[in-house]
């Protein structure tokens, strides 16, 4: 066996049909298109939602609202899930990396504390966002709130 010899397995490729070649062929004539009408016509391209005449989804459901394109994402941790967190793991010091590891937030996500609980451990935060209430509980219990 060599390069000049090789060929595909029997009956694994299909010739494809040559279509208005005339009518020796059988596919002369129309062209397997039908009589007459656009869709037999060359340069015929249906528009994408086109429902034969229907009124077409896009134009029978109304429109509202907008997308804001600079929208900023938090995920919201209450002080209270800090509290728990800190006296489970007995942590002094929270950051992204220590909420990723608990499983609370993900990879890329941002977080905002938020001020719902109560916070009696002093802690360290470091987080990409605080709800006024979350500073005043962070720095009331002797801590520190950082922004990212």
């Amino acid at each position: 066996m060599n390069l000049s010899n090789l060929k595909p397995a029997a009956g694994s490729t299909k010739t494809g049909k040559r279509i208005g070649r005339g009518p020796g062929s059988g596919l002369g004539g129309t062209s397997t298109r039908g009589h007459k009408g656009a869709k037999s016509r060359s340069g015929y391209s249906r528009k994408s939602g086109f429902e034969g005449g229907q009124m077409p989804l896009q134009r029978r459901v109304p429109k509202f609202g907008f997308k804001n394109i600079n929208r900023v994402e938090y995920k919201a941790i209450n002080v209270s899930t800090l509290q728990a967190l800190a006296t489970d793991k007995g942590l002094t010091v929270i950051t992204p990396d220590t909420l990723m590891e608990a499983g609370l937030i993900s990879k890329n996500q941002l977080f905002k504390v938020l001020g719902k609980g109560e916070l009696t451990a002093k802690l360290d935060v470091t987080a990409h966002a605080f709800s006024a209430t979350a500073i005043k509980l962070i720095e009331a219990a002797g801590g520190k709130p950082t922004t990212v």
